[in-house]
């Protein structure tokens, strides 16, 4: 999970005074009578009568037209290291230009960019910031990546699709940072766009997603299976909560699922919940449970599992699978060292999944 930063960019005047600059046609919904809507974005399927919004309210339903109103209106951008996402296996030592809009389409009780992610985009200050822009600020601040982040990039598809565009086109890799709750369609024109989709699997049972997360697991299940079904690079994240998620049933569950539905070579995360937003009652995760989690998907055979929000920790590294030597040596944000050559171990030449250069 990423706490959010704002990234002060002086050339961008706030331009919250123009709406219509924000406003684009939506791409995903169904024509109802009576000018309803049915969005078929995210699994809520939202049905919206004229002038209301669904519910992650920036999409709004205009005379029976649907209309995201968060195209290019950023709300919070940083320059971040591209293992603060996290993405292990992704330009390993990169700066990612890293962007989001106001809105999301769950409300997590632990969210730590809740100002934003819960707010309409009335709400928070945000910047004109189209496609173009993107691309000549990630330049200029040395970033060979653009990612889509802090709060929920499906909830600003539309800005997400046509900005990877644009830095793909200008030789800029793309990541998305995603909760992956979204249907099939559009996740798969996602997977088009974009080089790397980073998932935050909020947990491994239908009860916490209800509950913590106020949505569903089996479409973020479903979603994963498709990302790499696709070929498009994935990465997981499971932030364990005391008490709420971080049984061993939950671990167990979720490494045979992935060893079985993804493999054995998807990087699993599992990270230190820090009290925020609605669960500020709970202790941070110990740092034993997070070294259960592990020790539990390393005996399954996943290969390549971390412990995250831990600095310092020894499972923050990447070891090949063959010789066991550290090929990626890291230090919170930091790589101190990088053995992998053109996609390979540089000791014994094994293949080390990922996106290298």
């Amino acid at each position: 999970m990423q706490r959010r930063a704002f990234l002060a960019l002086p050339c961008l005047a706030l331009a919250a005074e123009n709406d219509a600059q924000f406003v684009t046609e939506a791409k995903f919904y169904e024509k109802l009578p009576y000018k309803k809507i049915r969005c078929k974005l995210c699994p809520r399927e939202c049905v919206i009568d004229d002038r209301e919004r669904g519910y992650c309210g920036v999409r709004e339903n205009r005379g029976g037209k649907y209309y995201t109103l968060v195209h290019s209106r950023v709300a919070a951008a940083h320059v971040d290291p591209i293992e603060k996402k996290p993405l292990f296996h992704f330009l390993p030592g990169a700066l990612a230009f890293s962007v989001a809009t106001a809105g999301c389409n769950v409300n997590c009780k632990m969210c730590q960019n809740w100002d934003i992610s819960q707010s309409r985009p009335e709400q928070v200050r945000a910047t004109y910031f189209p496609p173009s822009m993107l691309v000549d600020a990630a330049r200029q601040n040395g970033c060979p990546a653009v990612a889509f982040t802090y709060s929920e990039p499906v909830v600003f598809f539309e800005y997400v699709l046509d900005a990877a565009g644009a830095a793909r086109a200008a030789g800029l890799k793309t990541a998305v940072i995603s909760g992956g709750y979204i249907q099939q369609e559009p996740l798969k024109l996602l997977c088009e766009r974009v080089d790397a989709i980073k998932i935050d699997l909020k947990g491994y049972s239908e009860k916490f997603y209800k509950e913590v997360v106020n949505g569903q697991l089996k479409p973020v299940l479903e979603a994963l299976a498709t990302i790499r079904r696709l070929g498009r690079w994935t990465e997981i994240v499971y932030l364990a909560i005391p008490t709420l998620n971080d049984s061993d049933a939950e671990f167990t569950g979720l490494a045979r699922w992935v060893k079985a539905e993804l493999g054995v070579d998807v990087p699993v995360h599992f990270t230190r919940f820090h009290p925020d937003y609605l669960l500020k009652n709970l202790p941070p995760t110990p740092v034993k449970t997070l070294e259960r989690a592990k020790a539990i998907a390393d005996a399954e055979g996943l290969q390549f599992v971390y412990i995250g929000n831990v600095p310092g920790h020894p499972a923050e590294s990447t070891r090949c699978p063959g010789c066991q030597r550290i090929v990626v040596e890291r230090v919170g944000f930091t790589i101190n060292a990088l053995h992998i050559e053109k996609g390979k171990c540089t000791f014994c030449r094994r293949p080390i999944p990922g996106v290298w250069s």
